[in-house]
């Protein structure tokens, strides 16, 4: 079985990542994108479906764990009876075939490991072919080829569908394993210098990491974030995925089991305003590159989630032969949310232009085209149900969050005209920025509740009414405002941090979720905003407290067994971290996302 999610730290290339378990094995890695089919499976099954665990043999070692500062390079250092040694886990971040690279230093002592490598490519499902050459053991299946370099001396043989590897480790020794995927139809993989690539890896993190601006009391904290978004982005396209894993449960033992290893669009503005805060400007660029790329062509197209490099099919799939994380089934491949209709979508992508350009982005005439003929179909559109910013797999409705973002839409496209001085109908989007506004305060606000709701004509809560505050569809001391996030906090309380949405809101899904890491930072983040300084940050503290011993969060946490929920980590709760840790420190004032 695998570990409890919280127990998985995150390494990669940049390319694609791999998850790690406190035990040592590796229990999740897909090549050589993020959304390749996997080598190891374990996460989502057992050994059976391919890991590769190192660690020491004998009882009473005991580890422990850390990031060397301002990097992804992951050490954990293991101690017992016989000694101490050091495991290095890091990729190297690639110019051609992904590697993964585990160095093993002894400290103390002498200390026995075996390693154990099990690979199963297409989700664990293939068996591939193992020979040995010059120092390999190369395993062959279909496209797929991975390369396992073994350092002279250390004992390696086959053994019950995986190779084995036992050898003991000295004070001062450093004993290296290289694993290169590449396809199965090229040569011998190239080798590398494993220590070389150790030094290069860190200093190429190393100087990234120094480029950040944030200055305040939860330094540690936001650069983690920060380095984990740059960790999710796909560097040939600027992309960025919600996630590098797929299929974790939002409930245990339930159906709510999502791939994530995608681009949503609903993250765009929020994933720029992080970025350009945290002075990352060319990863900003990139992304917003990415974003223009995905969404040429009919306006009337729009999707809310596409492939790394702008895929647009990504058909949703369920694995049979894997049995789930802890049971959770359906595991689910792809997702269907790209048949959906989201139209908050669109008022991500003109908020993301719009902070683009405020931020010294040009606004090429093309784009100001594309622009244009976004908001000629919202114009048009904006007043239809959708599935909105959760995508619920039941009937479409009037969500609250979608008017909203429409309203977002026309307010920066008439502000970005204005300030550019480019044509357009400007007098149309005001007319109807003003309509949105009043349909939204008519319908989208319960006077009885004295909170915005979910959806016209309904009464459940739902965290993202918190955007009024966020965008500036409302000042922040407006009584409706001021009685939105007073419901939030009360109404979708879960163990002190927050819910999505309410448990009587359809969603068409079985089960219960857990808190929703990101909601409970847009409350401390409306918290600040309306005033509620002390109240915001004691919640952004105990948000923060939820990652893991790395500072890595998931999607969701259940208060009740203390656990992390969902895929992880989940950039859409690192987003929301970092935009709220500016909003603290800037005392609450601005739109800022």
């Amino acid at each position: 079985m695998a570990g409890r999610i919280e127990d998985y730290a995150l390494i990669g290339d940049l390319q694609t990542a791999a998850l790690v378990a406190r035990d040592g094995s590796v229990d999740w890695l897909c090549l050589p994108r993020f959304d390749s089919p996997s080598c190891f499976a374990a996460l989502l099954g057992d050994q059976r479906h391919g890991h590769w665990r190192l660690a020491p043999t004998g009882p009473g070692y005991r580890a422990e764990r850390a990031y060397r500062p301002g990097t992804l390079v992951l050490e954990t250092c293991w101690e017992g009876p016989g000694g101490a040694v050091r495991v290095t886990d890091f990729m190297p971040q690639r110019d051609r075939e992904p590697r993964l690279i585990r160095l093993v230093t002894g400290l103390r002592g002498s200390v026995e490991l075996c390693g154990e490598l099990r690979l199963r490519f297409n989700y664990g499902r293939v068996v591939p072919w193992v020979r040995r050459t010059d120092h390999h053991r190369v395993a062959i299946a279909g496209p797929d080829s991975a390369w396992l370099r073994v350092p002279p001396g250390v004992h390696t043989f086959g053994q019950d569908g995986a190779t084995r590897s036992e050898f003991t480790v000295r004070a001062g020794e450093v004993v290296p394993f290289t694993l290169t995927w590449q396809p199965s139809h090229l040569g011998t993989a190239r080798r590398v210098d494993p220590e070389r690539e150790l030094a290069a890896t860190t200093a190429r993190w190393q100087e990234w990491a120094a480029g950040c601006r944030y200055q305040g009391p939860w330094q540690e904290s936001v650069l983690r974030s920060l380095l984990t978004l740059k960790a999710l982005a796909y560097a040939p396209t600027g992309g960025i995925v919600a996630a590098p894993s797929a299929a974790l449960p939002e409930t245990l033992g339930g159906e709510r089991n999502w791939d994530y290893r995608f681009c949503w669009l609903r993250d765009s503005s929020m994933t720029l305003s992080a970025l350009l805060r945290g002075g990352f400007r060319e990863e900003a660029t990139a992304w917003r590159r990415w974003l223009l790329r995905a969404i040429a062509g009919d306006p009337g197209d729009l999707q809310a989630v596409y492939g790394v490099a702008g895929e647009r099919g990504l058909p949703e799939t369920e694995a049979g032969w894997l049995p789930g994380y802890a049971g959770s089934a359906p595991v689910r491949f792809g997702n269907a949310a790209v048949g959906q209709l989201q139209l908050d979508v669109y008022g991500e992508v003109v908020d993301t232009l719009q902070l683009a350009w405020a931020a010294g982005v040009p606004m090429e005439r093309q784009v100001w085209g594309l622009l244009k003929a976004l908001m000629a179909y919202l114009e048009t559109h904006w007043q239809q149900p959708d599935e909105g910013l959760w995508e619920v797999r039941g009937e479409r409705r009037h969500f609250t969050h979608s008017k909203v973002m429409s309203w977002v839409a026309a307010d920066r496209a008439v502000k970005l005209a204005e300030a550019t001085g480019l044509p357009a109908p400007v007098e149309r989007w005001r007319a109807m920025r003003a309509a949105v506004h009043a349909d939204v305060c008519a319908n989208g606000y319960d006077a009885s509740r004295g909170s915005f709701v979910q959806a016209y004509g309904g009464k459940q809560l739902d965290a993202a009414t918190l955007f009024v505050a966020k965008t500036g569809f409302l000042p922040p001391d407006d009584p409706r405002v001021v009685g939105t996030v007073a419901a939030v906090r009360e109404g979708l309380d879960l163990g002190g941090f927050v819910r999505r949405y309410a448990d009587d809101a359809p969603d068409g899904l079985t089960g219960r979720e857990g808190a929703f890491v990101a909601c409970s930072f847009w409350l401390a983040d409306a918290l600040a905003r309306i005033g509620e300084q002390a109240q915001a940050r004691e919640l952004f503290d105990r948000t923060v407290r939820l990652g893991n011993d790395l500072g890595l969060l998931s999607e969701e946490w259940d208060p009740v067994s203390e656990r992390q929920l969902g895929n992880t980590p989940q950039a859409f709760s690192h987003v929301a971290l970092v935009n709220a840790a500016f909003t603290l420190a800037e005392g609450g004032d601005g739109v800022g996302r």
